[in-house]
């Protein structure tokens, strides 16, 4: 985005939640940074230049605003046009270090203004290749100096008289990260307040007839009965449906915290801009239709007037507090009281979602249909629910992701206090040009989604029907306590198919121990069967069930249960009554208990329970079975530590920086590199390659036979020429050569065959048996790096058998990694084989996504194959492709 100006800028919040620019220093910029130093106070002048002198300010000034030049950065903070804060650096004679400097307006010390400013001015040094800022500040300057130790960052200090220089290492860290994290968070939910906590809202466009949407959004607002103080805005109309109404936002008696807009596209960027002259905080655009001009329009009003915007082409927002009572939305019904949180992109699932939820009456904290998603997105709403004290289970359907990086950070923080629920759409090529036509965003592939997915500890469900039967499960019951499920049936055949169920969604059916066989027959009729199902027989009585459940879920060996019911003449017990003493246990379970009836008129129901818990009931067990599995797959998240990232030795950043740059200078438009180029970015990660050589003749080849062939002296001849990516497919490739004339006759062959299109052959010698692997990584357009592990060679395509995990990589990731493709087997040895290097295996996957992460200009990379053997790794054929890329900070504090 830019400014007025032309200026590229960055807009992000301060700790109350107010929206600042932040961009580079301009000349004009002088008399305003000069009146910033002059409006200081003469205590904070003498702390920032540490003697007071009236030509300090006009120095100072000159200073920041010097023409570029290598070595030094400023940056300013805005706020409505104002520069409001100034930091800046000067690279020292110390290589990698700079001085830093900081100043703040007297009136907005402590909102956070110096914190927002070094964090970007460091990002911006990291990009320059430093490594450390070091500032010199008054030992009685506590606040400047708990300033640069709060930052998150390594500090060392070294006091002399009255001064005490502080160094501060640039290293982007989990601590760092944690800590930008928790600042974010706490402007992010200030900025929220006026969105989902206002005392004032105002509808515009709402028409005096029926039908329109404005009206339909009035309506809902004064017959939920919100609390707050309403109007309408409609030049036409004094009062609408008993609110009273004027004829423009800037006209209102009071400043509106939230706006809600529902007009013809091309008057949204006006009306956005009266409301930021008005003083509103929030807008809420449901109009859709606008085109880029109109966009641009109304983002900018929102950034210009710090307003946080919800939309366009949206349902709108609702929060269920009965303290505020506000639905905001055109839904078909007001949503009910709960604990669920809702973000969706799509008004018709969000409906879907507000049905199901207050059906099965688990309800809703807080909705938000995010529309096309200009502003707030669901790494805001993650957050807002973190923070609410209301939400305990928060429901996502996202069709694109803004910052995947940061949003995966706060969804693997939050997910360890409520479970994320998402439905993964757009999982088919016409699935993704759907979301990406709805959206106006980038669509996604599958293995990138669900990498994400995975390694935050999201649980992603198929349908909108499926997301709603496992949040059924989550809302009333505990988590398993392991995969392990027992099945209980009073019909052989239902028991059937919920044990096929479960197996066939990843589910355990151990066999009962001795011990608790003798306990289950101590309780059930004459007749039951006591293996995995239980068939308890259709004359089961209900104290009888009762009992038996009440055996089970208290057996260490049983992580779930699993009652198949089906209504019978037989038993002195009714359907109602059996399905009752899965209800009226004693007291909240230790484990969940989940019921099947396969007469069920509806897919799930919550059957009230015992101290005001909740047994879900499923009309199909697949669907029970689907819900226990998600839940599962939770219990092992939960129990699983963070993971670590692992530093490899020996990396050389800066030449493989300098190697990525010289190349695209003289390769504009980017593109494969050749075999010497490639090898050397290998090397700069220290990642093993097979030895070889270069050949543009046939005595080259034949040379390089002769020194690599080894004793046997077999070799491999591979055509090379740009662009070329499947050797195989092309033929381009002979293998298993001996002597000076096979050499010679395959050389002949590749030239004779590509004629016009090879630049020459890599000859390497022939490598030993062992597993051919897949190793790689792709920079995708949304979520950045994802490398790729899985079975390589000629067969990679056929069997498409990897796992792919979003870089950067812990030590949990790798494991992953390894042993999630079906071949993983091969690895740790089978069939009498002896297991490959799995260390080495382990390094190479953290040395490719650091080279992924180093190097956003690295478009893709393929690495097939990796031979594995006992002995060690080594990458026989490496291609890497580069594309001109401006280097992002994933984790910059920034508003989109």
């Amino acid at each position: 985005m830019t400014d007025a100006l032309g200026r590229p800028s960055i807009h992000a919040l301060l700790a109350d939640g107010t929206t600042v620019r932040i961009r580079a220093v301009e000349p004009e910029d002088h008399d305003q940074l000069h009146r910033l130093y002059e409006e200081m106070s003469p205590e904070n002048l003498r702390m920032r230049f540490f003697a007071v002198s009236p030509h300090s300010a006009a120095l100072a000034a000159d200073h920041a605003c010097e023409p570029p030049r290598s070595g030094h950065r400023a940056l300013v903070a805005e706020l409505r046009g104002r520069i409001i804060g100034l930091a800046e650096y000067d690279e020292g004679e110390e290589r990698g270090s700079a001085e830093l400097a900081v100043a703040v307006a007297d009136r907005l010390h402590h909102h956070g203004v110096g914190t927002l400013l070094i964090e970007h001015l460091a990002s911006a040094a990291r990009a320059d290749g430093l490594t450390c800022f070091v500032a010199d500040a008054l030992s009685e300057n506590r606040e400047v100096l708990r300033l640069f130790t709060d930052l998150g960052l390594r500090v060392t200090h070294r006091t002399d008289g009255p001064e005490t220089r502080c160094a501060i290492a640039l290293d982007q860290d989990d601590t760092y990260l944690e800590a930008v994290e928790n600042r974010g968070r706490t402007a992010d939910v200030a900025s929220m307040e006026p969105l989902f906590r206002p005392r004032t809202v105002a509808v515009v466009g709402a028409g005096r007839r029926p039908g329109s949407v404005g009206r339909a959004v009035l309506r809902h607002l004064r017959t939920g009965d919100f609390t707050g103080r309403l109007f309408a805005v409609n030049p036409h109309a004094h009062a609408l449906l008993g609110v009273p109404s004027y004829p423009a936002v800037t006209a209102l008696p009071v400043p509106p915290d939230l706006v809600v807009i529902a007009t013809p596209a091309a008057a949204v960027p006006s009306v956005a801009e009266d409301s930021g002259k008005a003083g509103a905080h929030a807008l809420v655009v449901v109009s859709a239709g606008l085109d880029p001009a109109q966009a641009q329009a109304l983002l900018t009003a929102c950034r210009t007037h710090g307003m946080r915007l919800v939309g366009p082409n949206c349902l709108g927002v609702a929060n269920t507090d009965p303290a505020l009572r506000m639905d905001a939305t055109f839904a078909a019904a007001h949503p009910s009281r709960g604990t669920a949180g809702i973000a969706v992109q799509s008004g018709g699932v969000g409906i879907a979602l507000l049905d199901g939820l207050s059906r099965l009456g688990i309800g809703v904290s807080t909705f938000a249909s995010l529309g096309d998603k200009y502003d707030v997105s669901g790494n805001d709403l993650l957050q807002w629910w973190e923070n609410d004290g209301v939400t305990d289970l928060a429901l996502l359907h996202l069709e694109s992701f803004g910052n995947p990086r940061a949003f995966s950070r706060t969804a693997r923080r939050v997910t360890r206090r409520m479970p994320l629920l998402t439905v993964d759409a757009g999982r088919t090529d016409a699935g993704r040009r759907a979301a990406a036509s709805h959206s106006a965003a980038a669509a996604t592939g599958t293995l990138t989604r669900q990498a994400l997915f995975t390694q935050a500890g999201i649980t992603a469900t198929r349908s909108i029907g499926e997301l709603l039967e496992t949040a059924a499960l989550f809302h009333a019951q505990p988590l398993p306590a392991g995969n392990k499920v027992a099945v209980v049936t009073n019909a052989g055949g239902a028991g059937v198919l919920a044990a096929d169920a479960c197996v066939e969604a990843g589910l355990l059916l151990p066999a009962p121990t001795p011990e608790l066989v003798q306990d289950l027959l101590a309780v059930l009729p004459d007749g039951a069967a006591v293996g995995n199902p239980v068939d308890v027989t259709a004359a089961v009585a209900e104290d009888e069930l009762r009992d038996c459940l009440d055996r089970l879920t208290t057996h260490r060996g049983v992580g779930a249960v699993v009652v198949a019911l089906v209504p019978t003449a037989v038993a002195a017990a009714t359907g109602d009554d059996l399905a009752r003493a899965v209800t009226q246990g004693p007291g909240r379970r230790r484990i969940p208990v989940v019921l099947v009836r396969l007469e069920q008129d509806v897919p799930v129901r919550l059957l009230p329970a015992g101290e005001g818990g909740a047994i879900p009931s499923y009309a199909e067990p697949h669907a029970a079975a689907r819900a226990l599995a998600h839940a599962a797959r939770r219990t092992a998240w939960l129990a699983r530590p963070p993971g670590t990232r692992r530093a490899p030795d020996g990396i050389d950043t800066r030449r493989a920086h300098a190697l990525a740059d010289g190349w695209l200078t003289a390769h504009p438009d980017g593109g494969w590199l050749g075999p010497r180029t490639c090898a050397e970015l290998l090397k700069c990660y220290g990642i093993p390659q097979s030895p070889w050589a270069w050949a543009e003749t046939e005595d080259d080849a034949v040379r390089a036979a002769e020194r690599l062939g080894g004793p046997d002296g077999r070799v491999v001849l591979k055509a090379y020429w740009p662009g070329l990516v499947h050797k195989s497919a092309q033929r381009a490739v002979h293998l298993d050569l001996r002597g000076e004339s096979q050499v010679r006759g395959a050389y002949r062959d590749l030239r004779t065959r590509f004629a016009g299109l090879m630049s020459g052959a890599v000859v390497q010698p022939l490598a030993e048996r062992g597993t051919e692997l897949l190793a790689g990584v792709v920079q995708d357009q949304v979520f950045g790096p994802l490398v790729v592990f899985g079975l390589g060679g000629t067969a990679t395509e056929v069997f498409a058998d990897r796992a792919a995990r979003l870089a950067p990589l812990t030590d949990l990731d790798v494991h992953d990694l390894i042993t999630s493709p079906r071949c993983a087997p091969l690895l740790f040895g089978s069939a009498g084989s002896d297991p490959v290097d799995l260390d080495g295996l382990e390094q190479l996957l953290h040395r490719l996504s650091r080279m992924s992460e180093d190097l956003p200009q690295l478009a893709e990379a393929d690495f097939n194959p990796v031979l594995a053997t006992s002995g060690g790794l080594m990458v026989l054929d490496a291609r890497a492709r580069l594309l001109p890329c401006r280097p992002q900070d994933p984790y910059l504090r920034r508003l989109r």
